[in-house]
């Protein structure tokens, strides 16, 4: 903490200039007043707008599924999924429910990988005062090893069906450029067993890590599965549902939900403006503890008896969020497991052929870090003519300074590196994904009106 100018020795202010352990780059600015409030939380993204959205117009909408990928190199299968999904909506295509079993177990895969990323990797290491994860073997033998193995056995899956663990190349409108082989998926099941039995253990170890206890109440937003426990696909088109009641179909979202530009940031906030739009909409929670808080009676068993005996639902504390996302490893596995299990056939077809229409369709899936929305609109072509994409981080970018506005004042007495430190682990609760969170959605260009030319 610093003095903050001319204006008192009571104004302090906390400045972490980079944050560590999170995807991309972005900052943190808190300025206390003289009277003790908090007058400044600003998380800060400072990467430059992609232009995804903008990228896609024009583009065949087979291309799409492979350009949105590179959205993300930790969760391109989830904005694979959300683009087919959404293009198939727009362009009448029905898939079968052997394509629909795939793209589960597909997104069970990437669950797998993302989230033992962050637990092993860029989490574990706040609730344990380290500044690296390379640093928890020493004090936990084996902890981070069983993470990493987790983390290699959802890639091999993501191998198996999408052509390759980053970026895939089999995910196609329709389905599958190449079916997936039957025989290489059932061949990972003890592995995907092994994988079950190990996110337990972890969790039995994340239990034991102290951690402040800063319960809030969240209103928390996610896409309502079908069956089972992860919101991959759909035949009747996905609803999203939230715990202070709403329940709308997909393409409502606009309605219900709008993305806008902050000052401090090149990240969007987007914010729920139901009841009221006039009051300029309020933050929400996705993610984990929104699905979990929503969606509990839905785990697999074993997921399910874990999360209860580890006291995980309801849960209204994102410090306990690392133990959330074990159960969600956990119930990856056990679902992908069970389907990898009764893969006996390679699927046929493993593409739905379609002709070019004009259309418009969007589509919702949760990706590791929460839900993700997308819309297109398609001509008779079959190009993109506009692009929607709402990302998990963007939603929660205002839910994260609304916990950073009501956890600061807990931590004004510490030293100032402390002090930054646990508003950089509140942050990392999210696993926020920064560059996903600046994407383009305006460009205003203010001109001189026309007139004669002037020397």
């Amino acid at each position: 903490m610093s003095d903050a100018g001319s204006r008192s020795a009571l104004v302090r202010r906390i400045d972490v200039r980079g944050l560590a352990r999170v995807e991309g780059a972005g900052s943190l600015r808190v300025r206390i007043g003289p009277d003790g409030t908090t007058e400044i939380v600003e998380f800060a993204i400072f990467e430059p707008p992609r232009f995804f959205e903008r990228l896609l117009v024009g583009r065949d909408v087979r291309e799409v599924p492979d350009i949105v990928a590179r959205i993300c190199g930790i969760c391109p299968v989830a904005y694979q999924l959300a683009a087919c999904g959404a293009l198939e909506a727009a362009l009448g295509i029905r898939i079968t429910p052997e394509l629909r079993l795939l793209r589960r177990l597909l997104l069970a895969a990437e669950w797998i990988q993302s989230h033992a990323v962050h637990v092993f990797l860029l989490h574990a290491a706040d609730y344990l005062g380290l500044d690296s994860g390379f640093e928890i073997p020493a004090r936990l033998p084996g902890f981070v090893e069983n993470g990493l193995r987790m983390k290699e056995i959802g890639c091999r899956l993501l191998e198996v069906l999408g052509g390759r663990a980053v970026h895939p190349v089999n995910v196609g409108v329709g389905g599958f450029h190449r079916a997936p082989d039957p025989v290489a998926i059932r061949g990972l099941v003890p592995d995907l067993e092994w994988g079950r039995a190990a996110a337990l253990a972890a969790l039995d170890v994340v239990r034991t890590f102290t951690a402040p206890a800063f319960p809030q109440d969240y209103e928390c937003v996610a896409v309502a599965p079908a069956t089972g426990y992860l919101a991959a696909d759909t035949e009747a088109g996905p609803r999203i549902v939230s715990t202070a009641g709403l329940d709308i179909p997909c393409a409502a979202f606009p309605a219900h939900f709008v993305e806008r530009h902050v000052p401090h940031s090149t990240g969007l906030h987007c914010l729920h403006t139901e009841p009221d739009a006039t009051t300029g909409g309020r933050p929400y929670l996705t993610g984990p503890l929104a699905r979990l808080n929503l969606f509990r009676d839905r785990l697999p068993p074993t997921a399910r008896r874990a999360a209860d005996a580890h006291r995980a639902h309801p849960c209204r504390d994102t410090f306990q969020s690392i133990g959330v996302r074990l159960v969600e490893i956990a119930a990856a596995f056990e679902e992908a497991a069970g389907i990898a299990r009764a893969c006996h056939a390679a699927v046929a077809p493993c593409r739905i052929d379609f002709a070019p229409r004009a259309g418009t369709g969007s589509h919702a899936v949760e990706a590791p870090r929460g839900l993700l929305w997308h819309r297109y609109d398609i001509d008779d072509a079959g190009l993109v003519t506009a692009a929607t994409i709402v990302p998990p981080t963007s939603q929660n970018l205002a839910r994260i300074e609304a916990d950073l506005r009501a956890f600061i004042p807990g931590v004004l007495d510490l030293p100032e590196p402390e002090a930054a430190r646990r508003c950089e682990h509140l942050i990392r609760n999210y696993d926020p994904c920064i560059s996903c969170a600046a994407h383009f959605l305006t460009l205003a260009v203010d001109r001189p009106p026309a007139g004669p030319c002037r020397p």
